[in-house]
């Protein structure tokens, strides 16, 4: 069992910047962030394993990383626009034939959300 905690969520005008961190318990092979918006879909937002993903929706405005040493991956958002209001989730999974992608059964843990609040 691997547990998540994100922290960094918040309030920001369009144009702003926020950093998202989740600390995992243990081991994680692949490490995602996903968000869901008040009345939409979950969707996948970026993932990394050695290499990263991201839909097409953030590309350019956002960077994931992490830490292996400290099992903590990191989203980086800039460029924050209104429509990426939403809570948003880190995952994890633990076992290579998951694969490392933007689909939420692809991951096995997930952490309780941060909220994320862009004003235009």
């Amino acid at each position: 069992q691997v547990q998540l905690v994100e922290s960094g969520g918040g309030s920001v005008q369009a144009g702003g910047a926020l950093r998202l961190s989740c600390a995992a318990s243990g081991y994680t092979y692949c490490m995602g962030w996903f968000r869901q918006a008040p009345g939409k879909e979950r969707e996948g937002v970026a993932a990394i394993r050695t290499g990263a993903a991201y839909a097409d929706s953030v590309k350019g405005r956002v960077t994931i990383a992490r830490d292996n040493a400290n099992n903590t991956v990191y989203l980086q958002m800039d460029s924050l626009k209104p429509e990426d209001t939403a809570m948003y989730y880190c995952a994890a999974n633990v076992q290579r034939f998951r694969g490392c992608g933007l689909i939420g059964g692809q991951f096995t843990y997930w952490g309780q959300g941060t909220e994320v609040t862009v004003s235009s």
